[in-house]
């Protein structure tokens, strides 16, 4: 979707379409796995877990924090990064939303 399209849509329309673009590759599927795994996580952990370069990882992280689907608090030099439950809550809203209009329809 061009940049210059995306005023022709929701707010909602383009936050959800946000969110599926930071989840749209399988790394950043694998990093939020990985979250969920685990208590909290420090940037280091998540590249000993994929196979990835440290440059290639920071900069998949960087996608999911700015379409805030993790978040991170700052530990020393680490970054610690947890799953952000309320914009997961917003994704599964809308896939309930889905689900209740698709009760209704016969194909």
């Amino acid at each position: 979707m061009g940049a210059s399209k995306s005023e022709s849509f929701s707010e909602e329309h383009n936050e959800i379409a946000t969110l599926f673009k930071a989840l749209s590759h399988p790394a950043r599927i694998a990093i939020v796995d990985y979250l969920l795994s685990v208590e909290a996580c420090i940037c280091g952990d998540i590249v000993n877990e994929l196979p990835l370069a440290q440059p290639t990882v920071s900069q998949h992280l960087k996608e999911l924090k700015n379409a805030n689907i993790i978040k991170g608090t700052i530990e020393g030099t680490a970054i610690c990064y947890c799953i952000n439950s309320d914009t997961i809550d917003k994704i599964e809203n809308h896939f309930g939303i889905i689900r209740h209009k698709l009760k209704n329809k016969c194909c």
